[in-house]
């Protein structure tokens, strides 16, 4: 495990130019020559957007999968990236919007998605915001790049928490200033909790977790939107979703960030992540 979390951070440490080189030869083996869940992409977008054509779909796909092979190199070079350079690679554009709730001590509740790059957006908030950043994680499967990315992750004050465990911690912190991430857009276990909304044309399952830590938390919620301005380079703007005082029933902070993310991912369809399995299930008839 050392030696690979080693052989990262070598990696991290050549110029983010040379890393785009190894990626971008990684997108033609990968999308052009393994075709690793390209008819799942290909899939994905024609059933969200019915009226693209075959060339537009075949497009939005192929840069699709290289921006997702760009989003390796900067990963690996997030873990050394010094924090001046990571501030000019990714601007809040309105972060002021936060600083009435900061100042006053309250928590935030931010949600993303699964687009441009989440990564860097969490080193930057840390940056940014200059607060404690709690972001919730899956743990991948391979122990040494799981601990690689919570290094990385941890770099200027984020902290990572499994999801397992991030309700709890949660409760825990719920009276402090500090902010609560999470990328909204995941698809919950087919035996979890969930809520199903229309989205990008079919029915779609979502985590409810969104509004319950609001609740928990009395917390306001704001979207974050990530846009491409060029390779390496990205804008970020906030969006108000929800504030306390919130119903105790209902789901309307992630009924509101469905319609929000759907509508930025139809903005910029080829920054989403296709190839990831969202659509895993059906919804059952009794939904």
């Amino acid at each position: 495990m050392k030696k690979i979390v080693f052989f990262l951070k070598i990696l991290s440490r050549l110029p983010l130019a040379a890393l785009y080189v190894l990626t971008d030869g990684l997108y033609l083996f990968i999308y052009h020559i393994w075709a690793f869940r390209r008819e799942l992409s290909r899939s994905n977008l024609r059933n969200s957007f019915p009226d693209k054509s075959p060339d537009e779909i075949e497009r939005i796909a192929r840069t699709s999968y290289r921006n997702a092979c760009n989003l390796m190199a900067e990963v690996l070079k997030g873990a050394a990236m010094p924090p001046e350079e990571l501030c000019q690679r990714v601007r809040i554009v309105n972060a002021d919007l936060l600083q009435p709730y900061i100042k006053a001590g309250r928590p935030l509740v931010l949600l993303a998605s699964h687009h441009c790059n989440w990564e860097w957006l969490l080193l930057a908030a840390c940056l940014e915001l200059r607060m404690p950043v709690d972001a919730v994680y899956k743990p991948l499967r391979v122990p040494a790049i799981d601990r690689f990315m919570q290094e990385t992750r941890s770099r200027f004050g984020g902290n990572p928490i499994p999801v397992g465990n991030f309700m709890i911690e949660v409760m825990k912190r719920r009276d402090a200033a500090r902010v609560f991430a999470l990328v909204a857009d995941q698809t919950p276990p087919h035996d979890e909790e969930k809520h199903w909304m229309r989205f990008l044309n079919q029915d779609t399952a979502f985590f409810v977790g969104a509004d319950k830590i609001a609740r928990m938390a009395r917390a306001p919620v704001f979207f974050v939107g990530m846009h491409r301005v060029r390779r390496g380079y990205y804008e970020a703007e906030l969006q108000l979703l929800a504030e306390p005082p919130y119903q105790s029933e209902g789901y309307p902070v992630i009924e509101r960030y469905v319609r929000v993310a759907e509508n930025h991912i139809r903005q910029y369809p080829s920054d989403w992540l296709w190839m990831y399995r969202k659509w895993k299930y059906k919804k059952p008839l009794y939904a």
